[in-house]
């Protein structure tokens, strides 16, 4: 079974709504859909995510969109929160969403969102679809492999809790310096090696030590997880 790390950026004439809005306005910095059901029958799909925003302006922003049937926001501080919304699916989604069909194809959570709303995902499946997808893309779509390889997520072990994303980013810092007390390598150093943003860099960080804790906690006690 083979997996494939994809970066796809979309035209304006493609974007959601939110997606522009993450384009054109500094508000979101991060945006993860976590999970979704689409219900074609009813031309609608439900979707949950994490941002990190400011969230003011993000709900104002949500309310702005006409095809959002409903949606609820849950603030978890200043500056993040999950969002679970219902929306009528739009047909710039459908668009894209075609270059998947019919083929034995799985998307894995989450889909990630950066500062530009370029999509980055994890999708498992036989390497003939996979390369099927690659070459039926639309090609409007700016798309970029990350990341080819055969699938191997082992649940038993700490590094297997980690994307190969947040993999790479932990192994960066670690060789750097990042962790060392003093610090020898600053955030700003990791990202570059990791040619991302610094914001970018930070989230995987994050991400990553706190699914590692997660583990941690869990399989050895303790009040996390």
């Amino acid at each position: 079974m083979r997996y494939i790390d994809l970066r796809l950026s979309l035209p304006d004439w493609m974007l959601h709504p939110i997606q522009e809005f993450i384009r054109t306005e500094d508000i979101v910095r991060y945006e993860e859909m976590l999970t979704w059901r689409v219900r074609p029958d009813e031309g609608i799909e439900y979707a949950l995510y994490y941002i990190e925003a400011e969230l003011a302006p993000y709900r104002r922003a949500v309310r702005e969109i006409e095809t959002v049937i409903d949606c609820r926001i849950t603030p978890i501080d200043d500056d993040s929160a999950y969002v679970w919304a219902c929306e009528e699916t739009r047909p710039e989604t459908r668009a894209w969403r075609e270059a998947f069909a019919d083929r034995q194809l799985i998307v894995v959570p989450p889909v990630r969102f950066d500062d530009t709303a370029a999509m980055e995902m994890t999708i498992v499946g036989d390497g003939s679809d996979i390369r099927d997808l690659l070459e039926t893309m639309p090609s409007e779509v700016d798309v970029t492999v990350n990341e080819i390889g055969t699938y191997d997520r082992r649940g038993g072990t700490l590094a297997g809790t980690l994307t190969d994303r947040q993999l790479a980013a932990v192994s960066t810092a670690l060789e750097l310096g990042y962790y060392e007390v003093p610090r020898e390598a600053t955030l700003a150093d990791v990202a570059a090696e990791l040619a991302c943003a610094e914001s970018t860099a930070s989230v995987l960080l994050r991400r990553a030590e706190r699914d590692v804790l997660s583990r941690v906690l869990r399989r050895y006690g303790g009040v996390g997880g």
